[in-house]
């Protein structure tokens, strides 16, 4: 039984405990006074957790692209409709964006893309449309499941079932309820026979490869368009030195002293010609076209990502009732497929 003597020690280790977090707090409020007297930065606790060192002096010395980037989204972001007309408002300024699965944007100067989920919770694609309708930033709930219809998991090949009996449980419970979630995407959309799931595959597969042949003819005249504009603007640089060399008496010695730009300028005329851009149309109309096409691109972007999803959706639903089919014990509930 402890003596009088260890509860005293205790009680002094506990006072010096709480001393210790007071003397800390000090300090460090002290320190915040002080840097911010003489105009120093004050670190506040939990605001750059997970930011590199490196990262953290760059944005101290403003070199940070991710700095610059979220600066650039916080100005631009209060006069946007929506999130795509913050893309183009960066675009406008410089920057080069890339679509996947997450939007990126690489500053002038810049080697690598910098994803907008990178830069912070409120510069994800849906907290950034959420801010721009004025909402709040959307939080982050344990994901639901979706009603749409998952792939079987293959316990049978699967590593980890075979090693651990609890995944394998966890993994046939899980199927089961993959099973249900098929059998009511089947209901919900009106398929009534193995005939119809193969039609519905192949009427979605089909619109996928429409949707991409538009898309592809579409970046295709933006490629031609972008040449159009790059040749159009070199003609137009240099055309009055051209009128100047075709009218000078000596052409050879004009020739010898702008050989560069003259060589430049006839290579741009005949790409024009080539391009079928002769006679060459105003700068504002080619403008014009190229943000009719972009919009363009940007939706059938949009519509290919919702086609390939639903391709998805029918081919996992066969995919699975073809596995259910071959199981006796699940037959009697797919009977009039």
């Amino acid at each position: 039984m402890p003596g009088p003597g260890s509860v005293q020690v205790k009680a002094q280790d506990r006072d010096n405990h709480h001393s210790n977090k007071r003397s800390y707090h000090e300090i460090r409020r002290a320190s915040d006074r002080l840097c911010r007297e003489h105009g120093l930065s004050v670190i506040v606790p939990g605001r750059d957790k997970g930011k590199s060192y490196i990262e953290h002096q760059a944005e101290q010395n403003g070199t940070s692209y991710k700095a610059k980037l979220r600066a650039a989204i916080d100005r631009l972001l209060p006069g946007c409709s929506d999130l795509e007309d913050l893309l183009r408002r960066l675009q406008r300024e410089g920057h080069e964006l890339k679509r996947g699965k997450y939007i990126s944007a690489r500053a002038p100067g810049q080697e690598r893309f910098t994803r907008l989920k990178t830069l912070g919770a409120d510069y994800a694609e849906e907290a950034l449309t959420a801010r721009i309708a004025g909402r709040p930033r959307p939080s982050r709930q344990p994901q639901q499941r979706t009603g749409k219809p998952s792939l079987f998991i293959d316990i049978q090949n699967n590593l980890k079932a075979q090693q651990s009996a609890g995944y394998k449980h966890w993994a046939t419970i899980e199927n089961l309820k993959r099973a249900a979630e098929t059998l009511n995407f089947l209901t919900e959309h009106g398929i009534g026979s193995l005939k119809e799931l193969s039609e519905r595959c192949d009427g979605a597969a089909a619109a996928t490869a429409r949707v991409k042949a538009d898309l592809r003819a579409t970046e295709k005249e933006i490629d031609r368009l972008t040449l159009t504009m790059k040749h159009a603007a070199t003609y137009r640089q240099l055309r009055p030195l051209y009128d100047q060399y075709r009218q000078s008496k000596d052409k050879e010695k004009f020739l010898r002293g702008h050989e560069g730009e003259i060589i430049l300028f006839e290579a741009a005329a005949r790409e024009l010609k080539r391009l079928d851009a002769v006679p060459l149309p105003a700068t504002q109309r080619l403008q014009a076209e190229m943000d009719e096409l972009t919009a363009r691109r940007t939706t059938l972007q949009e519509e290919l990502r919702k086609m390939l999803r639903e391709e998805k959706m029918y081919d996992d639903a066969r995919r699975n009732i073809d596995i259910l089919l071959k199981q006796k014990k699940t037959r009697i509930f797919i009977k009039e497929l």
